[in-house]
């Protein structure tokens, strides 16, 4: 009946076409500024025995060198609240089945606790032999 047409001749295609052209402009401008800033961070931070001014900038440095690790911290507080998920969460099952519920209580829980300490094996195994990296580092400077 009516044609509410304004001008408009741009069809479903050709605006997803410039979507995409948008996208793809902004994807290879994220690259450039990428490259240059990872660049930059590498040549302030990551010099071996420079001491920087700045406390901020010394934590900088330690966290992209990856000398503070933060992976230990998390995996204990995503331990903690899986725990206590799947323990509040064995109660669903008590109307189901009692033994549903003590197998997924505490072999759940056991489970859980077999995967994170493997986990943290990997990141004890880590800090140890950075430890012994760091003694031998020491012993040679001081022959």
């Amino acid at each position: 009946m009516y044609n509410y047409s304004y001008g408009d001749t741009y069809s479903a295609a050709e605006s997803a076409a410039n979507s995409f052209a948008g996208s793809a402009i902004w994807l290879l401008i994220s690259l450039i500024i990428a490259i240059i800033g990872g660049i930059v961070v590498y040549f302030v931070f990551f010099k071996p025995d420079k001491e920087l001014p700045n406390k901020f900038l010394n934590w900088c440095k330690e966290f992209f060198c990856f000398r503070k690790m933060l992976v230990e911290d998390m995996l204990k507080v995503i331990y903690t609240i899986l725990a206590i998920f799947i323990t509040l969460g064995s109660f669903s099952f008590i109307t189901v089945n009692f033994v549903t519920f003590l197998l997924v209580l505490i072999l759940g829980n056991i489970l859980l606790r077999l995967g994170f300490e493997l986990s943290l094996i990997n990141i004890m195994i880590w800090k140890n032999t950075n430890d012994i990296n760091k003694k031998l580092k020491t012993n040679k400077k001081e022959d």
